[in-house]
């Protein structure tokens, strides 16, 4: 995260947060409108902007989601022993693997979630001991229904997308769902969205959260990292 927040132009919003008994909550705000520039991604165009950015992070990755599934991707890397030819069709591999290699190069990983992720994303994650030590941060909190990804905090997806092949375009065409997104650079809404991902991270929520009783485990329970 920046490590200087940008807040100037920030309105909050909501008859709870203008009480008198209740301070407001970074989470729940309306930014004063500026302009900034931002690319529109759609279907496929998250798998070649949004997963593309992830392969190349050399900092960080943190994701937000609703749900979780396995997602394989395009792999045309040269095999051991293989020269890479233009004609070669694409194998496929789960982008778990390639978030392990992520992890191994000290990419710092995490992974915020309202549901419990798919059977097959909890098996492709236990076949990489590396993640399953901590190499990736798991979190949940069923509030969760943000969709965004931030790589190096420098680049932002938002939009309507899961962390699943059908929503981030790594199924085929007239499979994968109807998604739209932007993504953007802009330096004042990455500071404004990483601070709000990391309240939530860090259970800074979790004491005015009225879901406690479905909540599978305070955030504001576990450790800071």
């Amino acid at each position: 995260m920046r490590s200087k927040q940008r807040r100037a132009g920030a309105r909050w919003v909501g008859r709870a947060t203008r009480s008198a008994q209740a301070a407001p909550s970074p989470v729940d705000a309306a930014a004063a409108a500026r302009a900034m520039a931002i690319e529109l991604v759609a279907g496929r165009g998250h798998y070649d902007r949004v997963i593309a950015a992830v392969l190349e992070a050399k900092v960080s990755v943190w994701i937000a989601t609703a749900n979780v599934k396995g997602m394989l991707i395009e792999d045309t890397r040269a095999r051991p022993g293989r020269r890479r030819s233009r004609t070669a069709r694409a194998a496929y591999a789960s982008i778990v693997g390639r978030l392990d290699e992520l992890a191994g190069q000290g990419v710092e990983l995490r992974l915020l979630h309202a549901d419990l992720p798919s059977r097959a994303f909890r098996a492709e994650l236990a076949k990489h001991p590396r993640l399953v030590a901590g190499g990736i941060a798991l979190r949940r909190c069923p509030r969760v229904h943000w969709k965004l990804v931030v790589v190096d905090g420098e680049l932002l997806y938002l939009g309507s997308a899961n962390w699943t092949g059908a929503g981030l375009g790594a199924k085929g065409s007239g499979r994968r769902n109807f998604e739209l997104g932007v993504v953007t650079s802009d330096a004042v809404l990455l500071d404004q969205v990483q601070a709000m991902y990391d309240r939530v991270w860090t259970g800074g929520e979790c004491k005015a959260c009225k879901l406690r009783d479905e909540c599978p485990g305070p955030l504001a329970e576990l450790a800071r990292p």
